[in-house]
């Protein structure tokens, strides 16, 4: 990677969640593209240019396992899942590879494409988080995911996480750390490409 100018990368998918509020069960195995949502994810950072991705399981795990093919990417199974995000990015984080950037992307973000994330690699800086963003209806820019950070930042950006949230804490505190890239539209599409789907009438993201 190091060739390429892009840097080192392990991206964590988390795709833990049971999809309450959406009533399909986990979201992780939503119709996508003629396969699941996951592997479609999954694939999307391996191609956008992560080196390696870890997926985190949570709720049904067996039965996401069952139900796709995720053989190129790493596959850990989060029991905590159920007491929030918080644990699946510990997990996620501490099962990327040592000394590499992380990229953290969720699997109910079906517009997420291979040039958001190479767009997102190509604009890190040494010890900074680089956030994708999306203008709104206003068009301001907004913080959104995927959300990369440096190395030298994960274990203390881990220690943060607890309950529902994953970053927002480590954000939080260091909002100078943040750069934000416009990533609206990355791929071309009708929607910015940021959206995420939490309820049925959000399923139209699908396509």
């Amino acid at each position: 990677m190091a060739d390429s100018g892009i840097p080192a990368t392990t991206a964590v998918l988390l795709a833990a969640g049971a999809g309450t509020r959406l009533g399909r069960g986990p979201k992780a195995l939503l119709p996508f593209r003629g396969h699941t949502l996951v592997e479609v994810l999954a694939d999307v950072l391996r191609d956008g240019g992560c080196r390696e991705v870890v997926v985190v399981l949570g709720a049904a795990a067996d039965s996401v396992r069952a139900g796709t093919d995720l053989g190129r990417h790493t596959v850990v199974e989060n029991a905590a899942w159920s007491t929030g995000m918080g644990s699946s990015f510990k997990l996620g984080l501490s099962r990327a590879r040592d000394g590499d950037h992380v990229l953290v992307a969720l699997v109910d973000q079906p517009g997420l494409t291979p040039e958001t994330v190479t767009r997102l690699l190509g604009a890190h800086r040494p010890g900074r988080v680089t956030a994708a963003a999306y203008r709104d209806d206003a068009g301001e820019l907004r913080r959104g995911h995927p959300l990369l950070l440096d190395s030298s930042l994960r274990a203390e950006a881990a220690e943060s996480a607890a309950g529902d949230a994953g970053a927002r804490h480590f954000l939080q505190a260091h909002p100078g750390l943040i750069d934000l890239v416009d990533c609206t539209n990355s791929a071309g599409g009708s929607q910015s490409g940021g959206e995420d789907i939490d309820t049925a009438d959000q399923l139209h993201l699908l396509g």
